[in-house]
């Protein structure tokens, strides 16, 4: 099997006041919080964002499995939708000592260069730091943070850094090139027709 050089970079807020939102984005888009954990829907968000970029991690899990990690305290799906379909997704989760993680974030691909990814960071790192509200059992919110790699799209960093996220650990690992199936076969190289 083939590998691939692959660097990774976390990033992290450790303020509120860290974030710089994005402007508004386009007319008929809604972020909503997925309040009933649903594994079909997760997976469903992870191939259909991911599987251009490699996504695998979660690949072999059952569906058990992935009901108990969206079933955990602290951990939120948060999804964009333009004009009721869904365009992308964010998924946090609660750490350790008030960390909050954006495990998962990403649009489906015809749907990238719309303005909705930064309107939808904008939208995560904000209940990111105010999930302790929504969660009374967990610690309030001190950091948010974030991983992204070279394997993601050409403007994941770029919207990271004007969010106001900073790099604070760099790795670069050599990994199995192996891509990612997404919803179907075909359905990455599909455009998306405009209303």
């Amino acid at each position: 099997m083939s590998t691939i050089t692959v660097t990774t970079w976390s990033l992290r807020q450790t303020s509120p006041a860290d974030l710089r939102p994005a402007r508004g984005p386009v007319a008929g888009v809604r972020i909503v919080r997925a309040e009933v954990p649903s594994p079909e829907f997760s997976r469903f968000l992870y191939t259909a964002v991911g599987g251009d970029v490699r996504w695998t991690d979660r690949l072999g899990l059952g569906y058990e499995q992935w009901a108990a990690l969206l079933a955990a305290p602290g951990v939120e799906t948060w999804v964009a939708y333009e004009n009721g379909t869904p365009a992308g997704y964010a998924e946090l989760a609660a750490g350790a000592d008030g960390a909050v993680e954006i495990v998962y974030f990403g649009l489906l691909p015809a749907f990238r260069g719309r303005r909705i990814g930064g309107h939808l960071l904008t939208c995560a790192t904000a209940r990111a730091w105010d999930l302790g509200e929504r969660w009374p059992e967990l610690s309030a919110t001190r950091t948010v943070w974030l991983h992204t790699c070279s394997k993601d799209g050409p403007h994941a960093m770029g919207n990271y850094l004007r969010r106001g996220f900073t790099v604070f650990d760099t790795t670069v690992e050599r990994e199995p090139d192996v891509l990612s199936p997404g919803p179907w076969p075909g359905a990455l190289s599909r455009p998306l027709s405009q209303p």
